[in-house]
């Protein structure tokens, strides 16, 4: 298995993931290549005491970006919408953060 470092890159912090902060649904930005077994155990092994109940995924192509006649796009991303199990702790990184 990869690090569990390596696999979840950062969380995704927006006003939209903020209000899932006390239903306790988390966004974060993942490797394009994991899987959602991988996340799961990837963010069970780095906040200890949390029970992953389920694991959404969703892929983004680049913008399409110009400048003169060069053409490029940038990069795609990978996020993973989790919600937590009801007996799951909170993951400590978030709290106080919505409120």
């Amino acid at each position: 298995m990869k690090d569990p470092h390596d696999v979840i890159l950062r969380p995704v912090l927006t006003e939209a993931t903020y209000e899932g902060f006390p239903d306790k649904k988390y966004v974060f930005e993942v490797l394009r290549t994991a899987n959602k077994t991988e996340i799961k155990l990837a963010l069970e092994a780095i906040f200890q005491g949390i029970k992953v109940d389920k694991v959404n995924t969703l892929r983004t192509l680049g913008k399409i970006k110009r400048q003169g006649k060069t053409q490029g796009r940038t990069r795609e991303i990978k996020k993973a919408y989790v919600t937590l199990k009801e007996d799951s702790k909170p993951i400590e990184f978030f709290e106080g953060m919505a409120e």
